[in-house]
């Protein structure tokens, strides 16, 4: 878990984390906690939910969490009631689901008075070699997620990671004195990245069947529900938070 923080503090830039701690906050769509992890104690309450048997996981790793409550259910029919937190936060998470993401976060305006989202972005700020990279992942995407057998998936994270990934990497660093890093795809998202983080990442960018993107002007139309909508300039993008 503590290889997590450097990620944690890029998706919290926009969070004065020191006004949470008389807050009751939320991390929906947990997953194995590794966010919890690092605001368990700077909050007066956190509550956690997951649809998936990972909930069970962040359980084990926030056991001695005295200020922590776990639920497993849908981020769709939450048994919650209105105003039930403070603060709010879905990093990664709606972005997968069926319905769209950006519908998906107006419907959390009910819940609490600040949420912060992680939703994948559309390389609206890359040039165009990016975007056809991501065409190209895409693609192979569709076949790749309705392979079940463990064993597969497995071997191809790994290869894939070390394959495509580490030398991607490798190059921007070549490059980097030169000023050319920022054009080479995944440097800058994966660069001092631990291999087993870019693992996790590869088998959630080819085993998941729903992707959705958006550009920061799409993300901006949320404004239409919420009375203010800052977008982090920061990588990962787009994080963002909504204030009611």
């Amino acid at each position: 878990m503590p290889e997590h923080e450097n990620t944690f503090l890029q998706y919290f830039d926009l969070v004065n984390l020191s006004d949470l701690s008389d807050s009751r906050v939320c991390d929906l769509g947990c997953g194995i906690g590794r966010w919890s992890f690092f605001i368990k104690d700077k909050c007066r309450e956190l509550v956690l939910l997951d649809f998936s048997e990972a909930i069970f996981v962040a359980r084990n790793n926030l056991r001695d969490t005295d200020n922590a409550i776990f639920f497993m259910g849908d981020i769709k029919r939450m048994p919650f009631r209105n105003d039930f937190a403070d603060f709010l936060f879905c990093l990664g998470v709606l972005h997968h689901l069926p319905t769209n993401a950006l519908d998906e976060v107006r419907n959390l305006k009910i819940f609490a008075q600040d949420i912060l989202i992680y939703l994948y972005y559309a390389l609206d700020n890359r040039p165009l070699h990016f975007r056809i990279l991501l065409g190209i992942v895409s693609m192979m995407r569709m076949p790749l997620s309705k392979a079940r057998n463990p064993l597969f998936r497995n071997i191809f994270t790994w290869l894939a990671a070390a394959g495509i990934y580490m030398p991607l990497i490798l190059l921007g660093k070549i490059l980097k004195p030169v000023g050319l890093a920022k054009y080479i795809p995944l440097y800058e998202a994966y660069n001092g990245k631990s291999f087993k983080g870019i693992c996790q990442d590869v088998y959630d960018r080819f085993f998941t069947r729903i992707e959705q993107r958006f550009s920061k002007t799409q993300i901006n139309t949320l404004f239409d529900t919420f009375t203010g909508v800052t977008v982090s300039p920061q990588m990962p993008y787009w994080h963002f938070i909504c204030k009611r």
